[in-house]
């Protein structure tokens, strides 16, 4: 990639920044440093510090710190997911129909609540964090209109999604929703401290589906018919969800009252994903420090796993971290391969960690078969499979409907793929594929006391495989 311009005033080259001196030229310090009272000056006579060890902690540490990069010239954490630009390209249009859909609130109306769809990376909290941006900065808007935003997926209950707004319009300690409450009185409190706070009160629940799959119905209805109690202020639901189909499990009433506006935020295509990642690279690295063809690379990986912008981010930032340890000048292809395979080794563990039981039989279940015969299998041998994988542990087996539920579950995480195929006159099939690698897979799941047993290693890279039929280990087949 050529040289990207003059960057923003604030990026410094990072060379130059670390020589600076104060103004006007002066050195850092205007003289020696005074001697300790009643003694030498320090190092006189003194015996002189021996080096670290080589290999020692403080070793790796110096030479850390001695080392410089040319690689960038901004802050490297503009790659980061949590760094909201000041421009979203390819997501103009999302941002106009939020806007639309705020823009009563602005004029002291309330707002319909609104719904925001979209996979994960595909823009949807970064447009609505930009838009509360936008009305921050208006003098006289902030106080007509006030945001909450809460994340679904640690806030997952009606108590503590209620205590949160609550204590989040309070200033004073002693006004603040304590644990210990009756639900009934917290939301009267809420209510209260809403009123009190008056105008327009804007409710960002992200990942709402989180909180629906663990609290129900009951938390969305008490906050959709808020506004028949409410008599100094309004209140309008933003809701931001990965999941589609999550409104189809609420109650009729709640989801005629969520739904009133929907706005679908589609994957990034390749094409899209490279200008978003060109747009970054301008803030962060120096001219030259990018090879032609790395953003390509890395938004081609992104476009295949659902357009997701914060994979491209995470490989354009791991990319460059792995060239800057390399101490190279400039970051390579063979950089983002390597930042691909770490992502992809970190992300399996840390996913396959967080699963319950009966999901780590179950994708062991299907790792070791689909490895044992190269290719897929279908649902029913994969129930038989995991079947027996708890007979053999003496665990319970679950319903073949509850399965079909994790597998679905399974296929939503990206551990495995599920298609459908046509047999003709004998209907229609779900094959199961795995969609990670199978070795890395199998040591996450491995690290749990439950599997441990399951497995055993014949050499390098060979996996003594379990045969279902029989509860016993045995060689793959020749």
């Amino acid at each position: 990639m050529g040289a990207f311009g003059p960057g923003p005033p604030h990026c410094m080259d990072r060379e130059s920044e670390s020589t600076s001196s104060p103004a006007g030229g002066d050195p850092p310090f205007p003289g020696p440093l005074p001697a300790p009272s009643g003694g030498r000056p320090e190092g006189e006579g003194q015996k002189p510090t021996s080096p670290p060890p080589k290999g020692s902690v403080t070793d790796v540490f110096d030479q850390i710190l001695k080392r410089s990069s040319t690689l960038y010239r901004g802050n490297p954490d503009v790659l980061r997911e949590a760094y909201v630009p000041p421009r979203l390209p390819h997501r103009e249009e999302q941002i106009r129909r939020v806007a639309e859909v705020i823009a009563p609130a602005l004029k002291g109306d309330t707002p319909s609540n609104l719904l925001i769809y979209g996979k994960i990376g595909t823009g949807k909290t970064a447009v609505v964090t930009q838009v509360r941006q936008d009305i921050a900065r208006r003098a006289n808007l902030p106080k007509k209109i006030r945001f909450l935003a809460v994340n679904c997926a640690t806030v997952d209950t009606h108590y503590a999604l209620l205590q949160t707004l609550g204590n989040s319009l309070v200033d004073r300690e002693e006004d603040r929703i304590p644990t210990g409450w009756s639900l009934d009185r917290v939301y009267s409190v809420f209510c209260a401290h809403c009123d009190r706070q008056g105008g327009t009160i804007l409710l960002v629940l992200d990942e709402i589906d989180k909180l629906v799959k663990n609290s129900g119905n009951e938390v969305l209805y008490s906050l959709s018919q808020i506004n028949t109690e409410l008599k100094e202020a309004r209140v309008g639901i933003i809701g931001i969800s990965n999941d589609l189909k999550f409104t189809d499990n609420l109650d009729a009433r709640v989801r005629s009252r969520l739904n009133e506006e929907k706005i679908l935020f589609p994957p990034y295509d390749a094409l899209q994903l490279r200008d978003i990642l060109e747009d970054r690279a301008r803030e962060v690295f120096a001219p030259n420090a990018l090879e032609p063809g790395v953003l390509e690379r890395c938004a081609a990986y992104a476009a295949q796993e659902n357009g997701d912008a914060r994979r491209a981010l995470a490989l354009l930032r791991v990319a460059s971290q792995i060239a800057e340890r390399s101490g190279v000048s400039q970051i390579r292809d063979e950089h983002v391969v390597q930042a691909k395979s770490s992502l992809e080794r970190d992300i399996i563990t840390e996913c396959v960690r967080t699963l319950a039981p009966h999901y780590k039989l179950l994708l062991w279940a299907i790792v070791v078969t689909c490895e044992r015969r190269r290719g897929s299998l279908p649902t029913g041998e994969v129930y038989e499979n995991y079947t027996g994988v708890c007979h053999r542990l003496s665990v319970p087996p679950l319903h073949q409907r509850s399965i079909s539920n994790h597998l679905a579950d399974l296929e939503e995480l990206g551990l495995i793929r599920a298609k459908v195929i046509s047999k003709g006159r004998g209907g229609r099939t779900r094959q199961i594929d795995i969609a990670v690698p199978a070795s890395e897979t199998l040591n996450a799941l491995e690290e749990d006391e439950l599997l441990k047993g399951l497995s055993r290693r014949r050499g390098a890279g060979q996996t003594n495989l379990f045969r279902f039929e029989t509860g016993t280990a045995g060689s793959p087949p020749s």
